[in-house]
Formats: C-alpha cells, structure tokens, sequence
C-alpha cells in the first residue's frame, strides 16, 4: 500500500546537511511556536506540533536519521511504496493482515490501521514499534479451532502536560475486512455484491475514547479490552495496546519521571550567584544559583517532574549553562582586563 512521503527536512524547515544542534534549534523553536498551550489557533497548532515532533522523533534521533536518509532516491516523490518486507532494518509494518480458515480456502482477513495516534502512517510503518503482540499475522489450520485473537499495538503520541494533567483521546481503528453479505466472495446470486461493490471487503471503522491517566510514563501501555485481532471457534478476540510514547517538548528532556531543563547564565549570575525563574509543567518557580555554581552543575527541585501514578513525583533537574558574551565594548573589555589582573583564579592549576 503507497503511503505519503513526509519530509522532515521540510517540516523543520532545515537542509538536509543540517547537524544535529541545527535541527534541535529548529525543533525548539517550531514546538514553541505551536505548542497547543500557547497557539491561538489550537486546533491547527495540535496538527502542526503533532508533525514537528514526529520529524523531530527521526531526525533527532542518530539511528532513525540514518536509516529515513537511506530511503532511496524517491524520497521527493509524493506517493512513496515501502520496499517489500518491511520499512528500514526490517520493521513490520503497522497496517498488516490476519487470516483464518482451512489452507487454500481463502479464509477472513482483517487489516488495521490506527488513526487519532498522534503519528502518520508513513512514520507507523517505518519507525513504529511492530505490529501483533503475537508476532504479526498468523493463519489457522482450521475454522472450528477456538483460539483467542492475537493482541494488537500501536503508538501513542502523549504531550507532557497530559501525561501530567491525564486526558481523553479519540482513537479510530479502521478494520478491513471480509464482506458479511457475500462471505468474501463478491458476489451476490449471480451479480456483484451491492454491499462491496464486488470487492469481497468492507472497511469497518470504529472510534474508541482512550483515557490517558496522569503519571503514565514513556513505554507504558494502556489496554483497549476486545478490540484486538478476531478470535476463532467462538473464542474471545485479543487485547488493542497503546504504547505511549512522550512528545518531544522545546523546554524539557525526560529520564522516566524526572525533567531536565537547560537554564542559561551569564559568568557574573554563576559566580556571584543569582535567583531566575524557570518554567515548569504547571507554571514557573524561582530558584536560586549559589555562587560558585559550575557550568553543567545540576539544581534539583524536587517534585516538579511528572507526576505518578504510585509514589512520589519526579523532580526537575535544572542544567547551568554558563554563557559568555560574543563581543565586548570598551568598558565591559576594561572590565575584565581589570579582573584579570586582580583574579587569583586559574583553570589549569
């Protein structure tokens, strides 16, 4: 099946020599600008950081962008055909096929494919996490044999503050499946089938409200009961899981429930110490630099990581980054000339 080429590149608005510092600087300044919490348009702006996070879930990781360079020379065409078996290293795709009945009888098939995931198709079958829990499609001996249905996953983009605050999302599951009019057939007495037109499938589409609990952490995955691939001989189907996956965020990097913010400093503000305000998932808080602090020096606040589901919150990690001054005037020269001269301090001592 062609699926849309997407082209990260493009979205992030960067060449694709760009280095990796180019392309987070790129990611932080889209995400900010449409972020769902701060965009006016909200609607659009939720699309629009859906895709940069999506490009940048590839191209800022060393791997995915290695293997979405590799994709051939048509990767400028608007229509993209994934090569047999699979997307890069092998990957299942996310829309596959499973069969019962007896051998050569040409037994059901259902396909599924996700929307409402917060990822494409193109980036499902690519870069996605696989498809059946039990290891993708399967094809029964016979019909009466009762088994239960396979489990089937996907992925879930989750932005930070649901994972901190919970929310519903709508998810579609869209089923391929045999025609219950002609049996998979086509046909009705001797004329097509006038519920699939003489296709011998009918597409079944299904919209399910998946709550996502405050404190659900990164490879979690949260169960939709029965909605799975069909079972056999009258046996239940299996489970639909939803692996979350956190969204990319311009201000803050995850290590399971702790964050990690970046906070630039002047030399002044780290050696003689300072109070700055930096943001946090549920507003902003003062902090206070002590004198002497060291570029990379790590400040904790405990409590402001994401919250649990059991125990306690994660803390934020604030990460001094002391920046010095690309050019000087005449009297900020003759201040530090002046320091020089005074200071005791030597680095390589």
């Amino acid at each position: 099946m062609a699926v849309e080429f997407k082209d990260y590149y493009k979205v992030l608005g960067v060449p694709r020599t760009a280095s990796s510092d180019d392309i987070r600087k790129a990611f932080r300044k889209l995400a900010r600008e449409y972020h769902p919490d701060v965009a006016k348009d909200k609607k659009n702006a939720e699309e629009k950081f859906k895709e940069i996070n999506e490009a940048y879930e590839v191209l800022g990781d060393g791997d995915k962008r290695k293997k979405y360079d590799t994709l051939g020379a048509d990767w400028k065409n608007g229509g993209f055909r994934p090569p047999p078996g699979g997307g890069p290293g092998g990957q299942a795709y996310k829309t596959y096929t499973w069969h019962s009945g007896a051998p050569g009888a040409g037994g059901e098939a259902e396909d599924f494919q996700f929307g409402g995931t917060g990822f494409s198709d193109f980036f499902e079958q690519f870069f996605g996490g696989g498809g059946g829990m039990g290891g993708g499609g399967r094809r029964g001996g016979f019909a009466q044999e009762r088994e239960q249905g396979n489990d089937v996953e996907a992925d879930l983009m989750v932005t930070l503050e649901e994972a901190t605050r919970g929310a519903i999302r709508p998810i579609t599951l869209r089923r391929t499946t045999r025609c219950p009019e002609c049996k998979g057939t086509g046909v009705v007495g001797r004329r097509a089938c006038p519920k699939c037109g003489g296709q011998g499938q009918v597409q079944v589409t299904e919209t399910y409200k998946v709550k996502i609990p405050a404190g659900v952490r990164d490879g979690q995955r949260l169960r939709v009961a029965g909605q799975g691939e069909p079972g056999t001989g009258g046996a239940p189907a299996g489970d639909l899981y939803l692996r979350v996956r956190l969204a990319s965020h311009p201000d803050f990097r995850v290590e399971g429930g702790d964050l990690f913010h970046d906070v630039d400093l002047a030399p002044w503000e780290a050696a003689l110490g300072s109070n700055v305000t930096v943001p946090t998932l549920n507003g902003t808080v003062n902090i206070k630099i002590p004198a002497g602090t060291q570029n990379g020096q790590r400040l904790r606040v405990r409590g402001r990581g994401l919250p649990a589901r059991e125990g306690d919150a994660g803390d934020l990690y604030v990460i001094a980054r002391v920046q010095m001054p690309k050019e000087l005037n005449a009297k900020e020269k003759e201040l530090w000339e002046q320091l020089a001269r005074e200071s005791h301090f030597n680095p390589r001592s």
